[in-house]
């Protein structure tokens, strides 16, 4: 593993966002779930096509906070165009379970 300094690690800008709206994304070459997350006025809401399908449903999502890098260019996903790279880990089986606080958090905090 390559060591980064920190002011490597502060380029990378992780906020905590909401997730306002959630649809399935049947079209994506691997079952996704197409998000828009609301990360605050200075950021506002921004999209996201994640491979969260094992664990979430799209009706159980809104409401939900997640943390997601929000300083990565967009990204063409399809016919979806992804603006924010939401986190998460595997599990056991190596499904992505969401990275969330587990605290209540101002929407927009960055992780620090």
């Amino acid at each position: 593993m390559t060591e980064i300094s920190f002011d490597d690690f502060m380029k990378v800008d992780i906020r905590v966002g909401e997730i306002v709206r959630a649809e399935p994304y049947p079209e994506a070459r691997k079952p996704s779930i197409k998000l828009w997350v609301d990360f605050g006025p200075a950021i506002g809401e921004k999209k996201s096509s994640a491979q969260i399908t094992a664990h979430y449903a799209p009706e159980d999502l809104p409401g939900k906070r997640v943390l997601g890098v929000v300083n990565f260019p967009p990204r063409q996903i399809g016919k979806f165009m992804s603006e924010v790279l939401v986190l998460g880990l595997p599990d056991a089986d190596g499904e992505v379970v969401l990275i969330t606080p587990d605290k209540d958090v101002p929407i927009g905090g960055r992780m620090y």
